[in-house]
């Protein structure tokens, strides 16, 4: 199955103040995006898993970015390769969304072994390689793939939502 993504992170400002006798505007935009064809190599993709997912009060949510996961027809996806992390915390949560720091097998290209990046209620994470980059974000079937995913406290629930991007090769 063919598989077509433009993968895209923005952010647009606008300083306004006043200066001598009128009013001064200073716009500025960072803006980049990344259209992959279908396939495995540089510059594509042909994976991807989309989903909005619930973690119970202190737990976790551990995603087998290898042979677990399934795309939203059905099929079983196995990931070799992330070119695209996208995860949105709901702006409802009262606990925060923490990714990263699984206890064994971890995925840890993008945040190493350690590191984990904590999203408050509303927040997003985006990581995009770039589309000619041929290795972005590895992931090692049965040593290196599992993408934690928890909530930071008890007493509720989190909601987020996920979309990964990825090669099989």
């Amino acid at each position: 199955m063919p598989l077509s993504s433009t993968l895209a992170v923005s952010a647009f400002t606008e300083l306004s103040g006043s200066s001598g006798l009128g009013t001064a505007r200073v716009p500025a935009g960072l803006s980049r995006a990344v259209t992959l064809a279908s396939g495995t190599g540089a510059g594509r993709a042909d994976r991807a898993f989309t989903a909005r997912r619930t973690i119970a009060a202190s737990g976790t949510d551990d995603l087998d970015l290898a042979g677990v996961l399934t795309d939203a027809l059905g099929g079983t996806i196995t990931f070799a390769r992330i070119k695209g992390l996208f995860i949105a915390a709901a702006a409802a949560n009262t606990n925060n969304v923490v990714i990263g720091n699984a206890t064994s097998n971890a995925w840890a290209t993008l945040l190493n072994a350690t590191g984990t990046v904590t999203l408050r209620p509303g927040a997003v994470l985006a990581a995009v390689a770039g589309s000619a980059d041929a290795t972005t974000y590895g992931v090692t079937a049965a040593t290196g793939d599992v993408l934690r995913v928890a909530n930071s406290g008890g007493g509720s629930t989190v909601s987020y939502d996920i979309c990964i991007v990825g090669a099989s090769a």
